[in-house]
């Protein structure tokens, strides 16, 4: 008895989760149906390459050490690659030593956050709050003030150097 219950709590589980994680993405949909900025997949793959469609359409993720992003310094901010949304500043900006640009904090309105069941047990996942692409996912294990760390996929953002949000 105990292994057949075991096994049916476990299937109820991954079928819960799995479920979670397809209804629940706004890359596919928000609370109304749209965002501001809204195209088809064709329209998406004409404007990205295909690792940029990868994650921020089909909520991919990249290699980590992969991006260039990774290691910037510079004063700037971090704009979303699909609309050009400013997300991030350089100020909140950090080393987690994750191999994926890091920040404290996102830019006040430019993301929205859904809970992701991909790995069984839920997550932060954020989108650009603009045209809903995956951006990434939030722990809680960053620096203060906020406790933050946005875990966050640098091919799908472009760095612009200059003024900085904090």
């Amino acid at each position: 008895m105990q292994r057949r219950q075991f096994l049916l709590t476990g299937g109820l589980m991954t079928a819960s989760a799995l479920g979670a994680g397809l209804f629940l993405s706004p890359a596919a949909r928000s609370a109304d149906g749209k965002f501001p900025v809204t195209k088809t997949d064709d329209e998406w793959r004409k404007l990205l390459t295909p690792d940029q469609f990868a994650v921020l359409r089909q909520e991919s993720t990249e290699r980590p050490f992969s991006s260039q992003l990774n290691d910037n310094k510079q004063s700037g901010l971090y704009h979303c690659v699909g609309c050009d949304t400013a997300l991030y500043s350089s100020a909140t900006k950090f080393d987690s030593g994750t191999g994926w640009p890091s920040f404290y904090a996102a830019l006040p309105g430019a993301t929205a956050n859904t809970t992701d069941y991909k790995l069984i047990y839920p997550r932060v996942e954020e989108h650009c709050a603009t045209c809903g692409g995956h951006l990434g996912h939030v722990f809680d294990d960053g620096p203060p003030p906020t406790g933050k760390r946005h875990c966050i996929n640098g091919v799908v953002l472009t760095f612009k150097p200059g003024a900085v949000a904090s």
